[in-house]
């Protein structure tokens, strides 16, 4: 196999794992994962010939698989905006049972988080961070906030992807316990 060439045929024995795992950690749903993972392999299929070699072919797949976690949000963010609820008013009351589109909660909104909150919400996180375990903590920086590769964090730390993988999960559990009882309590 040359330096511009992909080998499909190895995909899902080399990259099928690492792919979930990353689409898991954005849609946190496994059979939506499953499938963006699917969608990312054929995707990949049919622009294979536009493979220059430029990144390797597992770089190359997750930002097919971006792109896909992209479309994935924009899917669901314009069917929200479908969304009809009707309302049912006093049975004296001239509107019985109008169709009220522009009343639909927009969850993915961030017009309703001011400033003040999202700072609040930052310094949140950062304490929760200073709060891991010092290696959980460097590991979830370097991965998740720094977007070092996997295999440099491990040459810099001494320890192997499966030990990487772990901590990072590790972390985001704790980091959701800890803004879970400082951050989202109503």
């Amino acid at each position: 196999m040359t330096e511009n060439q992909l080998n499909p045929t190895s995909w899902v024995d080399q990259y099928a794992d690492y792919l979930f795992n990353y689409a898991v950690a954005r849609v946190s749903d496994g059979e939506i994962a499953k499938d963006l993972v699917q969608e990312t392999f054929l995707a990949g299929l049919k622009s294979a010939k536009n493979y220059q070699g430029a990144a390797t072919e597992r770089t190359w797949l997750i930002a097919i698989l971006k792109r896909k976690v992209i479309d994935y949000y924009r899917k669901i963010n314009s069917k929200k905006g479908k969304a009809e609820v009707r309302i049912n008013y006093s049975s004296h009351s001239d509107s019985e049972g109008d169709w009220l589109e522009e009343n639909v909660a927009d969850p993915f909104s961030m017009l309703e988080n001011d400033q003040i909150e999202n700072v609040e919400l930052g310094q949140a996180i950062q304490e929760c961070i200073s709060k891991l375990p010092k290696k959980q903590s460097a590991v979830f920086i370097m991965k998740t906030i720094r977007g070092l590769s996997t295999e440099d964090i491990c040459n810099e730390l001494g320890i192997n992807p499966s030990n990487l993988w772990v901590m990072v999960h590790r972390a985001r559990t704790n980091l959701m316990g800890c803004l879970n009882e400082n951050w989202f309590k109503l």
